[in-house]
């Protein structure tokens, strides 16, 4: 029975995983006390002692986690941002050509970002096949439920006397400056980082990302983008669904499930490029489970609602 240890499991992240793994009778759950939660070296003997264990902190804190492992064999999978792009660690986004087979024997596994999944998942499998350039000029829209910005940000949405500006959408990281545009640009192959706008609503959970699409910009028609996604993605947690609700696509069809679908809308002048998912779930713990499944030998989707 594998021993799974989440070192910071009062997050947000922390506690779906946690929620998740509670249900499951394969895996044996380490779990610190209150007290020693903060405690470097219990948190080191957890650490150390675990078959895997996730890391739901902070970047500089999940740096801090790596540097107390010292048994080879420990296995991490970082929900952070530390390392998605550095060497020596595995993206953890099995549905991508050749990851799969990486992740299987990685012992470093980095988490994808919520909002660079979404991107990622409808840019990638395009670049891969040129039908987006490398060097190509795009622009992203992602609006996010309210629990994205974890603990702070949910105790703000949902206070009584919460400022009514937050009843409406809020556009953020205004400086194109933020976190996930590295991993977004390096995982999908291109030259240059999109113009990102990210949008917290007044919703909890669940996401919906957008990438506009001129007839310029590719080398082909509506239909090929459809069936390039049909072909792309006929495994893991990810799947083409162009289903809309009365001619409307809700960013919260996805709350409380692990998976994602990709679309495309438009005609061949113009295209709309849509992922959806929850930012909880394929965006953050539903993917770092899947990716402990498939390094245990499991069926990716064990434990998890798709």
């Amino acid at each position: 029975m594998h021993k799974i240890f989440i070192d910071g499991s009062a997050g947000t992240t922390g506690l779906r995983i946690r929620e998740r793994l509670s249900e499951r009778r394969d895996i044996e759950l380490m779990i610190l006390s209150e007290e020693l939660r903060k405690d470097p070296a219990a948190r080191a003997e957890m650490l150390n002692n675990s078959d895997i264990s996730f890391l739901c902190l902070p970047d500089q804190a999940a740096m801090e986690a790596v540097s107390l492992i010292e048994n080879p064999d420990t296995v991490v999978i970082d929900t952070s941002t530390a390392h998605r792009t550095a060497d020596g660690w595995t993206y953890g986004m099995p549905e991508l050509t050749g990851l799969r087979e990486e992740i299987r024997t990685a012992t470093r596994i980095a988490n994808p970002g919520c909002h660079a999944s979404g991107f990622i998942a409808l840019v990638r499998p395009l670049v891969e096949l040129g039908i987006i350039q490398k060097d190509s000029a795009l622009s992203c829209f992602s609006l996010t439920g309210y629990s994205g910005g974890g603990k702070k940000m949910i105790a703000e949405y949902e206070a009584q006397d919460r400022d009514p500006l937050l009843d409406a959408p809020r556009i953020y990281a205004l400086g194109q400056a933020h976190k996930h545009l590295p991993e977004m640009a390096k995982l999908c192959g291109l030259t240059r980082e999109p113009v990102f706008s990210p949008i917290v609503a007044s919703y909890y959970s669940g996401m919906e990302v957008s990438v506009s699409l001129f007839k310029n910009d590719i080398s082909c028609s509506l239909e090929d983008i459809k069936t390039a996604y049909r072909d792309y993605y006929k495994g893991g947690l990810i799947r083409y669904d162009d289903a809309a609700e009365g001619g409307f696509i809700s960013a919260a069809s996805f709350s409380g499930r692990d998976d994602m679908t990709v679309a495309a809308f438009g005609n061949d002048e113009r295209i709309t490029l849509v992922s959806r998912f929850d930012n909880l779930g394929k965006g953050a713990s539903g993917a770092a489970i899947q990716n402990m499944n498939i390094r245990m030998g499991l069926d990716e989707a064990t434990g998890l609602i798709v």
